[in-house]
């Protein structure tokens, strides 16, 4: 695996934005990038967005292609999967902790 420090990848990351950019600069894989931030306990970039993560979902439900949704913001295929679905999960999640605590 790549030897990048765990301030040089937060750099890198407000640099080039994805996991998929930095990869391509130091000529590893995205999922090795991923590896890396889990490693060092650094949040995605992507994740920390709720009010896109909210439209992706709305877009999905009105039956956009995960596709289509991943090339409007400029994600990959399978980051876009993922975010659907964990912001679907965490949505779940509140509800639940909501409808407890009546």
């Amino acid at each position: 695996m790549a030897r990048i420090s765990k301030a040089e990848l937060t750099r890198l990351q407000k640099k080039f934005k994805t996991d998929a950019r930095i990869g391509e600069e130091f000529g590893i894989t995205r999922q090795a990038v991923h590896q890396l931030r889990k490693k060092y306990g650094i949040e995605s970039r992507t994740a920390g967005n709720p009010d896109r993560n909210k439209e992706m979902v709305s877009l999905r439900d009105s039956g956009q292609s995960v596709e289509a949704i991943a090339k409007k913001f400029k994600l990959s295929i399978p980051q876009t999967y993922r975010i659907l679905k964990e912001t679907v999960s965490s949505g779940k999640a509140a509800k639940k902790k909501s409808s407890k605590k009546k």
